[in-house]
């Protein structure tokens, strides 16, 4: 009888906390497809008494592991790491350090749109001291009701997962839990680890298994076969079927698939904010953008479609024009989403699945069936599209090139310069707009308009982020005046990183698109507009003397003025060919004086005054009871 053999003791590393969570972050990869990269490729940090001694410390001991990235904004910083991970599809993400007080509240925008927008971003603010050693501590809140609770609660429902390493074992269940959210694309979002001070820097011995290479696998579920014969049955019964297009698709790099299915079938795509560049703007069967922002063709293929097809999209209201929009009364919707959640939006048909293996069974079962749409459908839709593509050119089109431009023209002169490689970044105001009814999406990547939260001041250190995942392609962040003074502060670290971000300055002296959005509820544009008092008191005088060109020199940026169209072309072309970071700034003219985008081809339900004595609310009340009729719900 063999006698059995003593058990090998365990080896354990003696860290700090904050060590073993750096080494451990440097030891996670996700794999999808065969794939292979690095889930945290860097942490982004600034520094206070929160943090410094903990995260800072592990920092500079695993720096060759670890990058790091000086931020100026934490709400920026969460920004960069979010434009990263999108153009990394959501398969590797940035940390983001913080200290206590408004170090951490400031994340909490940031997290928001991460978690709206489905994005993995992890966070790590300080905490106040779990001993409680020294309480109150600097810049903590006090909660006479609950002795636990601290500013960082506020990350609670903006986070996807959440917890407080009070002590250090705790740290092994909840890293692994942080990195089973991040990669999961059912549930990813903000993941928010709160450190508090004391523990950061406490050490423990740890199992060495906690710092073993781990393998995190995107998964791909194909869909359920009874889902996907009931599926095949609906798209064939449909006589004007619509897909729509939405984020998913590039998440799961579908783009191919779907053009594939539409391609076979005949079915028009038209797209949601997230989802345009699904297909090329070229496509037979690309019709644009849908819903508020959307263009004439998509929308009037929604009024009149029998079946939509929702592919990886959340059915917000700008797309479903606030439940206006799909008016056929015999509409269905059939939901491809890898989140069941967001597959039975609508009283919809569900197809949970994965966008691109749900989209290659859909066609190759179409395919068999040997199903296409009628013929007089696509004359129909490529009819339209080519009239609306008209509308665009028109639009763009600037015949003096010594006028100052209109915000259209400038999009235009940038059509005519970028190519497959350019990417584009905005976020919030009249842009998004303009952006989805007129711009031609050449890649599957080129347009990246964060619209679920339509976050200002997101566009210049989303194309940090952005460049970072994408070295050697040119980034263009697009702002008005008003998302610019919101947060330009990341100019100082495109500047100190030498990352050769385009910065594109459209200056009109104000809130463009709440200005007109007020004016059509009855606000009078009350409030929008950057310039002096007049002496009734409302900002109407003379525009402030505010110098953003001047301003963003400033920080460090190379700066190109102009005036008219043909400055304005020599000047993006420059920008265009730079190897450093470098900024367009260009005053723009009105709609009201040449031409401007076409208008909105669908309603957004922004409710108006019920009472009011101004005949312009009362006009606005009028018009907004005739939209509210025709609202329906999807039963």
């Amino acid at each position: 009888m063999t006698e059995p053999t003593a058990k090998a003791p365990r080896t354990t590393t003696r860290l700090t906390v904050a060590q073993a969570l750096v080494r451990f972050l440097t030891a996670q990869f996700t794999e999808r497809d065969g794939e292979r990269q690095r889930l945290i490729g860097a942490t982004w940090g600034i520094f206070g008494h929160g943090n410094v001694a903990g995260i800072g410390q592990a920092l500079v001991e695993y720096g060759d592991e670890m990058p790091y990235h000086q931020g100026r904004n934490e709400q920026a910083m969460v920004h960069a790491a979010v434009g990263y991970a999108r153009q990394s599809n959501r398969l590797s993400t940035h940390a983001v350090t913080t200290s206590i007080g408004p170090g951490a509240t400031n994340l909490v925008t940031g997290a928001a749109l991460a978690t709206v927008n489905h994005l993995p971003v992890l966070l790590l603010p300080g905490d106040i001291f779990a001993t409680r050693a020294a309480d109150p501590v600097l810049q903590q809140l006090e909660a006479p009701y609950a002795g636990d609770v601290s500013v960082n609660d506020c990350l609670r429902p903006v986070s996807k997962y959440f917890d407080r390493i009070a002590r250090p074992e705790a740290l092994i269940p909840a890293a692994l839990q942080a990195m089973r959210v991040l990669t999961d694309p059912v549930e990813t979002g903000a993941v928010t680890l709160a450190l508090p001070q004391d523990v950061q820097a406490e050490a423990y011995d740890w199992p060495e298994e906690f710092f073993a290479e781990r393998v995190w696998t995107v998964r791909r579920p194909a869909p359920d076969s009874a889902e996907l014969s009931a599926a095949v049955r609906a798209v064939r019964e449909a006589r004007r079927p619509l897909i729509v297009a939405g984020g998913g698709v590039h998440h799961s790099r579908a783009e191919t698939a779907l053009a594939e299915l539409a391609g076979a079938t005949g079915i028009p795509v038209a797209s949601t904010q997230a989802g345009k560049g699904s297909l090329r703007w070229d496509h037979a069967q690309d019709v644009g953008g849908i819903g508020h922002t959307g263009t004439a063709t998509a929308d009037e293929l929604a009024r009149t479609a029998d079946l939509v097809i929702g592919v990886g999209t959340r059915y917000t209201d700008f797309t479903t024009a606030s439940g206006t929009l799909f008016s056929n009364r015999f509409v269905r919707f059939l939901n491809l989403n890898i989140a069941p959640y967001d597959a039975h939006k609508l009283s919809g048909q569900t197809l949970v699945a994965d966008a691109r293996a749900g989209l290659e069974e859909l066609t190759e079962a179409l395919t068999l069936h040997g199903h296409r749409v009628e013929p007089a459908y696509v004359t129909e839709y490529t009819d339209d599209k080519e009239r609306w593509e008209y509308r665009v050119d028109a639009a763009y089109e600037a015949e003096d090139p010594d006028i100052r431009p209109t915000q259209p023209q400038v999009l235009g002169i940038l059509d005519a310069l970028v190519n497959e490689e350019d990417i584009l970044i905005n976020a919030a105001g009249s842009l998004p707009g303009d952006l989805h009814k007129l711009w031609r999406a050449r890649s599957r990547d080129q347009y990246h308009v964060e619209y679920g939260y339509s976050c200002m001041g997101y566009e210049i250190p989303a194309a940090i982020g952005v460049r970072m995942a994408a070295p050697g392609r040119p980034v263009w962040a697009l702002v008005g005046d008003g998302t610019y003074l919101m947060m330009p502060t990341e100019i100082v670290t495109a500047v100190q990183e030498n990352i050769p971000v385009k910065v594109l300055i459209l200056q009109n002296h104000g809130y463009a698109s709440i200005g007109g959005l007020s004016e059509s509820v009855g606000g009078e544009r009350f409030g929008t507009a950057y310039r002096y008092r007049s002496a009734d008191g409302t900002y109407t005088g003379a525009p402030l003397p505010v110098d953003l060109a001047a301003n963003a020199a400033s920080l460090g940026l190379r700066v190109l003025r102009a005036k008219t169209v043909r400055e304005l072309r020599a000047a993006l072309a420059e920008a265009r060919a730079a190897d450093t970071p470098t900024c367009v700034y260009v005053e723009t003219e009105t709609a009201d004086t040449v031409s401007g985008a076409p208008p909105a081809q669908a309603w957004w339900d922004v409710p108006v005054a019920e009472t009011a004595t101004r005949p312009s609310a009362v006009k606005a009340r009028d018009e907004y009871d005739r939209h509210v009729s025709t609202r329906r719900r999807h039963l």
